[in-house]
């Protein structure tokens, strides 16, 4: 099945859907196990989605950010939307950036949250690669080239074979956190 995410179509790339939304690998993500949550109607701003849609899309992150923190032995999350182009929304589609978080993978816990008041979101993401584990290279973002179809296939294939397998656990009303 093939989805629009705004001028582009996916494919391969969705590991999981729903009647009215998609989730996506991305192209060129910030960390490991960062991945894309959109609505299934092409719409720019999250202002503009009907209701039914938002509890969709927001039940979607809900389980797609269990998936990739269980996968990726996250220790947190962080779940961000950037709603037009002033708060650094590059891609004309709704999107939730879902991103698993690892100890340690900026100087201090909270450093995320003033640079969020400083700066914006494109900012911030550009710290978090600059102060991110010691030992791990991560390219600055002019430099970060997007994965081939075959990576990106790769790693939907896994992420959807994992929610297949766990989806009990990971749609649980009852779902505990790490």
């Amino acid at each position: 099945m093939s989805f629009k995410f705004s001028n582009f179509t996916v494919t391969k790339q969705v590991f999981y859907s729903t009647k009215l939304s998609f989730a996506l690998v991305n192209l060129k993500p910030i960390l490991p196990g960062h991945v894309l949550v959109c609505p299934r109607r092409q719409i720019g701003r999250l202002t503009e989605l009907r209701s039914e849609e938002v509890a969709d899309l927001f039940q979607t992150a809900q389980l797609v950010a269990r998936a990739v923190e269980q996968y990726y032995d996250g220790r947190g999350l962080n779940i961000a939307v950037q709603d037009g182009p002033v708060a650094g929304q590059s891609v004309n589609h709704v999107h939730c950036h879902v991103i698993p978080r690892q100890i340690k993978d900026l100087k201090y816990a909270d450093q995320l949250y003033e640079l969020l008041n400083e700066h914006d979101v494109n900012e911030v993401f550009s710290q978090v690669r600059k102060t991110a584990l010691e030992g791990t290279e991560l390219v600055p973002d002019e430099d970060r080239k997007p994965r081939s179809m075959e990576q990106m296939e790769t790693e939907a294939t896994k992420l959807r074979e994992f929610i297949e397998a766990h989806y009990e656990e990971l749609s649980s009303e009852n779902y505990k956190s790490k």
